[in-house]
């Protein structure tokens, strides 16, 4: 009988936190996720929106949109998914055969994950197939053009990207091999309403389309991403804001003896003596945060909700 593999190492995880340490869901504060904690306001969805299949004109509608506000070049063509998630896990079979993936360890982890249970060898360097998470999750740092070798599949997941925009490699979605994620729902907010993008190379993209099969976005996502991209006003106000909120948690985490590392402004990165006390401690102040694995010293937070900073300053 074949072993499950093993579970995968993320933030979230309320229901687990609330058995160990005991409180409801309302009561704790999750910081683990880095997901924006004052979302994009929901627009009133029309009726029809809720039990029709979304059409094709709500789609062509947010890919113009998502052209618009990423600057996508014309050459590349682009795909709403479900999620990042769905597609990354996806992408790795639209190679004709497996071969070697060029993955950081200190990175999100679903794309190593995706490559090896599709029979990839994954090693931090070489191979004909890379993925660059830019900027890095957990550690924030960016990758210059110049670090992304033209492989024959180049992965560049800008999940965070809409923070510091001017980074975005998006121009090099022209080129043949290459993809761009786009997630919606960390610097939106809204991860519940599970929207992603792949954009680039039209064939890669048609493969992908395939695989995820057609209605692959509810029409209520549809209209959210449409109207959100739609808003550049909302983006540039809420990048002042994330970063006077994370300026603030810098302050707060390093008056406490937290020393930051890295990181963006949906969340930061902090060098702390002993992560998992640090973790265990805030937990028992109904307040979630991030360790990882391949790091003692690593702690990741995300901001609180306006409201409830004091939650966060009592449990420190």
């Amino acid at each position: 009988m074949s072993q499950s593999p093993a579970p995968r190492d993320h933030g979230g995880n309320l229901d687990a936190a609330c058995a160990r340490y005991g409180g409801a869901k309302s009561e704790w504060l999750d910081l683990s996720t880095g997901i924006n904690p004052t979302p994009y306001p929901l627009p009133n969805f029309a009726p029809d929106l809720w039990n029709a299949l979304p059409d094709k004109g709500l789609f062509t509608q947010l890919e113009t949109a998502a052209r618009k506000f990423w600057n996508i070049p014309e050459s590349a063509a682009v795909l709403a998914a479900p999620g990042c998630s769905a597609l990354i896990a996806r992408i790795p079979h639209l190679a004709p055969t497996s071969g070697t993936v060029a993955i950081r360890q200190d990175t999100y982890n679903e794309h190593a994950a995706s490559f090896r249970m599709a029979g990839w060898t994954v090693r931090p360097n070489g191979g004909n197939a890379s993925v660059h998470v830019h900027p890095n999750n957990p550690t924030g740092e960016l990758t210059a053009a110049a670090e992304i070798p033209d492989t024959q599949l180049t992965i560049i997941d800008e999940s965070f990207c809409e923070t510091m925009p001017e980074a975005s490699h998006i121009a090099r979605t022209a080129q043949s091999g290459t993809l761009v994620l786009k997630s919606f729902g960390k610097f939106w907010g809204l991860a519940g309403l599970r929207l992603g993008f792949a954009i680039g190379d039209p064939e890669l993209i048609a493969k992908l389309g395939d695989m995820i099969g057609p209605w692959q976005v509810s029409g209520p996502a549809l209209a959210t991403g449409i109207a959100a991209l739609n808003d550049p006003t909302w983006a540039a106000d809420t990048r002042e804001i994330l970063t006077q909120e994370a300026a603030r948690l810098d302050e707060l985490l390093q008056a406490k003896g937290a020393k930051a590392v890295g990181g963006t402004t949906l969340f930061r990165l902090y060098s702390v003596d002993n992560a998992a006390a640090w973790q265990d401690r805030l937990a028992r102040g109904k307040v979630l945060t991030r360790v990882f694995p391949y790091s003692e010293t690593f702690l990741r937070i995300g901001l609180p909700p306006r409201d409830r900073w004091t939650q966060l300053e009592a449990a420190l």
